[in-house]
């Protein structure tokens, strides 16, 4: 076998194109697959077949390796012998293992299987790394491996939350790993820091080839500081995860560069990606963000806030959306109420006070209550859209007494500067607010980070845990396009409400004063027409007569009187 294994290996050696070049794309039909440090490989696996890895012509300079082998969404097992153990392998999309080399030692070799029964494709890469670069996952305690240079990652509908293990300082061939907790000083593991970066996949692109393309910009050092955004830096003192906001649909990869500050040298993890959904998933999968419930709330709630936009004024009772949103948090937080009950009793709830704020209007004919609803609306979306930008990831807001008081102020704000120009304040509010219930209808059938300024907000009033988790979102050409539709929505319903209320009374008549005084007026004043109208009994029963007349059959004309024998 040890003969059939080096002719193999020769013959591979031999063949064009295996070590050069960026990437390789192949699948080895014998068994072994050949690798390069610093070289994609694209290749496929079966699950009844487990595939030997191999990886020659390793440098004398180079103290250790990090392999990592990375698909889309079917996993992928990795291990250092053909016996497959939970302390020996590693087993998801995103894997990797380290190889520590002995003195002299110029080749590793590894094994490879697929769990599902279908072909996986898959990429994988072996970077090389000096005795003077720290070791990610060096100092485990918590996972399986023993030394685990992976990110764990979970997600579930609010935020998605990567953990990964201390990393511990290089060291030469041959020689101990430096101890990882026998002392605090510079000296040791603990002058490490830890940069997290976040990288976007373009918005909509659910394919495997994107996946795969970006991955190689996550990979290696350079690569990752030059792509990715630096979101935290944490020292060897912190709490080794970090919590960001789910992007449901929206792909998303995570890396650690491990950083020693004296030596100034770095060493990456293996990079973790993320939809925050499943592709298996029979419903709700990645394809279909939105629920068939959701996508008729929020269209229906898209052509009554067009509506708004563009004639709100003289229509402006906005309660519902004060009250409906607060119904939601109500509801979920405390009951187990299924997510469509919810939406339907949302638009109840929301209906319920929209007709009780017509009804006050109408008979007590104040404005100030109505206004003030109107204001806080507005204020809502303001202070949503505030803490949508960086501000909102500052440390100060993980504090939920904090972010609140500071959310809710601003909020109150705006009534309150608006207080002595009403008109302004409710035209405003109706081309804002009604403009953007468009951008959450386009979020139900497309992904577009701008639903995220309310929907941050609604997460952090749902979860607890949500207060410590980062708010970035993509920023690309789909967003770009629908804040000009709404900002263009928005300009168009604020010039066309101003102009149209030129010269108009500055708010509709109280509606309950003008038919009081319409009575009046019919009652004292017997030249008016309406003077002389029957009441309301009277002229019932004339039209339920005039419709029985409609079914009564003719009578003939002529003699009726019977002829006399």
């Amino acid at each position: 076998m040890g003969i059939l294994r080096l002719m193999v290996l020769a013959a591979l050696a031999a063949l064009p194109g295996v070590a050069g070049g960026a990437e390789i794309v192949g699948n080895s039909s014998v068994g072994i697959t050949e690798f390069s440090v610093g070289k994609f490989r694209y290749f496929k696996l079966s699950r009844p077949f487990p595939e030997e890895a191999i990886l020659r012509n390793i440098s004398s300079n180079v103290t250790f390796l990090i392999f990592q082998i990375h698909s889309q969404y079917q996993n992928t097992t990795i291990s250092f012998s053909k016996t497959f153990l939970p302390s020996t392998s590693a087993t998801g999309i995103d894997k990797g293992l380290v190889f520590i080399l002995r003195p002299e030692q110029s080749m590793c070799f590894w094994y490879m299987e697929a769990l599902d029964a279908e072909p996986v494709q898959n990429m994988a890469i072996p970077l090389s790394y000096s005795e003077t670069d720290p070791i990610p996952g060096g100092c485990n305690l918590e996972f399986d491996l023993d030394v685990d240079p992976n990110i764990y990652l979970e997600y579930d509908f609010f935020e998605t939350t990567i953990k990964f293990a201390p990393a511990n300082l290089g060291y030469a061939r041959g020689t101990e790993s430096p101890p990882c907790d026998v002392s605090t000083g510079q000296d040791t593991r603990w002058r490490l820091q830890y940069d997290v970066y976040q990288y976007f996949l373009p918005e909509n692109d659910l394919t495997e080839e994107a996946l795969l393309k970006h991955l190689q910009r996550m990979a290696e050092v350079p690569h990752v500081t030059a792509n990715a955004i630096k979101v935290v830096t944490l020292t060897a003192n912190d709490k080794t995860s970090v919590s960001f906001s789910s992007l449901r649909g929206q792909g998303v990869i995570y890396n650690v560069i491990v950083w020693d500050p004296v030596l100034n040298t770095s060493a990456a993890y293996v990079p973790a990606h993320t939809y925050a959904c499943r592709f298996e998933a029979m419903g709700g999968n990645c394809s279909s963000l939105g629920r068939a419930s959701t996508k008729v709330f929020f269209t229906l709630f898209a052509l009554l806030g067009f509506f708004i936009c563009f004639f709100g004024h003289r229509f402006w009772k906005t309660g519902f959306i004060f009250v409906g949103f607060f119904f939601y948090i109500l509801i979920t937080r405390l009951t187990p109420i299924k997510y469509d009950v919810r939406l339907i009793l949302t638009a109840v709830a929301g209906s319920i006070s929209g007709i009780f704020l017509v009804a006050v209007w109408w008979r007590f004919g104040i404005l100030m209550l109505c206004m003030l609803c109107v204001g806080l609306v507005l204020g809502f979306l303001i202070s949503s859209v505030t803490f949508f930008t960086p501000l909102g990831n500052l440390t100060i807001f993980s504090n939920d007494e904090v972010f609140w008081v500071t959310f809710s102020g601003i909020a109150v704000l705006i009534p309150v500067v608006f207080m002595s120009c009403l008109r302004m304040l409710n035209i405003l509010a109706c081309g804002l607010v009604g403009s953007y219930s468009v951008v959450l209808a386009v979020d139900s059938y497309m992904y577009t980070s701008l639903s995220y300024i309310t929907l941050n907000v609604l997460k952090r009033a749902l979860s607890t845990h949500f207060r410590g988790a980062f708010t970035n979102v993509p920023f690309q050409t789909n967003d770009f396009i629908i804040l000009a539709v709404w900002g263009m929505l928005a300009v168009s319903g604020i010039t066309l409400q101003i102009r149209r209320e030129r010269g108009r009374p500055r708010f509709p008549p109280h509606p309950y004063k003008l038919w009081k005084r319409e009575r009046e007026r019919r009652v004292t004043n017997i030249l008016d027409p309406s003077y002389h109208i029957p009441p309301l009994r009277d002229r019932l029963y004339g039209r339920l007569t005039q419709i029985r007349e409609l079914f009564r059959k003719e009578q003939p004309a002529g003699e009726r009187t019977p002829l006399l024998l």
